[in-house]
């Protein structure tokens, strides 16, 4: 058995398409971006403290399987909104244009790690002011990277993709799998 170490329930719902056995713990900590921290040393900073505060709920040979996910746009992380205002400005920075994904996975026990990080492209299309203050009332953006969920009401706003959808929700299904092959969980 493994240890998810996530409040997420879509975390949840994609590693049970895995057909591991595991259970929740829930790290709690303070998700700050470092002064000049590149979006994907923060993704992997956050995964591995995910990780740590985690085991330090469990027993010392627990195995923990940890990510976080962050949206980017011209190099710029857009973590979850602090209100509507700040939603309504994330998605109008998000409309009609491509940003990036990043999801960092990884795997632990004790002081063995094995990581993950998937990269995927999202193009949003365009959104009117009444789309994106509608989109707002649904309720769906508040506790969101980036104030919007692509496997929601958010996807009816996405043009494309590259990359890994299951990345894009929050857990890259692919590397997640890899990493437990290589620790023979699977």
């Amino acid at each position: 058995m493994i240890w998810l170490a996530s409040a997420s329930p879509r975390r949840r719902e994609l590693l049970k398409l895995l057909g591991i056995e595991f259970d929740v713990v829930r790290p709690d900590m303070h998700e700050a971006v470092l002064p000049n921290e590149a979006p994907g040393d923060y993704v992997m900073r956050m995964a591995r403290e995910k990780g740590r505060l985690a085991g330090r709920k469990l027993e010392a040979d627990a195995v923990i399987l940890s990510a976080d996910t962050s949206v980017i746009r011209d190099g710029e992380i857009l973590g979850k909104p602090a209100d509507r205002d700040d939603a309504v400005a994330m998605l109008g920075r998000l409309q009609d244009a491509t940003h990036q994904v990043i999801t960092a996975v990884m795997l632990s026990r004790g002081d063995r790690q094995s990581r993950a990080l998937s990269v995927s492209e999202v193009d949003f299309g365009p959104m009117t002011d009444k789309e994106i203050l509608a989109y707002w009332e649904t309720g769906e953006p508040a506790d969101k990277a980036g104030a919007y969920g692509i496997q929601g009401i958010g996807g009816a706003f996405i043009r494309e993709i590259r990359g890994s959808y299951t990345g894009i929700v929050g857990l890259p299904l692919y590397e997640t799998r890899n990493l437990l092959k290589q620790w023979s969980l699977l």
